[in-house]
C-alpha cells in the first residue's frame, strides 16, 4: 500500500477519534438531561396522585351519607398534603444530588484536542 493512502487512513482514523470523544460528551449531556426530565416527571406523578388523594377525600367526605366513607375522606385529606410535601422534599433532594454530580463532571474535549495536537506534533503534522 503506497504511503499517501496509508496517512490518509491515518488522518481519517484520527479524525474519526476525535469525533467519536465529541460524540460520547454530546451523549453524556444528553443523559444528563434526560436524567433532570425524569426526576421533574417522576414530581408531576407523585403530585398528580396527591392531587387524586385530596380530590377522593373531599369528594368522600362531602357526597358520602355513610360515616366509614367520612372517615376515609378524613384520613386520605392529610395522607395526600403529606405526599405532596414528601413530593417536592424527594425532587429537591434529587436536584441537589444531580446539581452536584453535574458540577463533577468535567468536559474532556480540550484535553482530548491538546493531547491530539502534541501526539501530531510528534509525528511532524500540525493539522
Amino acid at each position: 500500500m503506497p504511503t499517501s493512502e496509508q496517512e490518509e487512513i491515518k488522518k481519517l482514523k484520527k479524525k474519526l477519534k476525535r469525533q467519536e470523544r465529541k460524540n460520547a460528551e454530546v451523549r453524556d449531556q444528553m443523559a444528563l438531561q434526560r436524567t433532570i426530565f425524569a426526576n421533574e416527571r417522576t414530581l408531576m406523578a407523585y403530585l398528580r396522585t396527591a392531587i387524586a388523594f385530596i380530590g377522593g377525600g373531599y369528594a368522600a367526605i362531602k357526597l358520602s351519607q355513610h360515616v366509614y366513607m367520612e372517615v376515609i375522606g378524613i384520613l386520605m385529606l392529610p395522607a395526600g398534603v403529606a405526599l405532596a410535601v414528601y413530593s417536592f422534599y424527594r425532587y429537591l433532594q434529587k436536584q441537589k444530588l444531580i446539581r452536584r454530580q453535574r458540577q463533577d463532571y468535567a468536559h474532556t474535549s480540550h484535553l482530548h484536542a491538546e493531547l491530539h495536537e502534541k501526539e501530531a506534533s510528534g509525528y511532524g503534522n500540525t493539522n
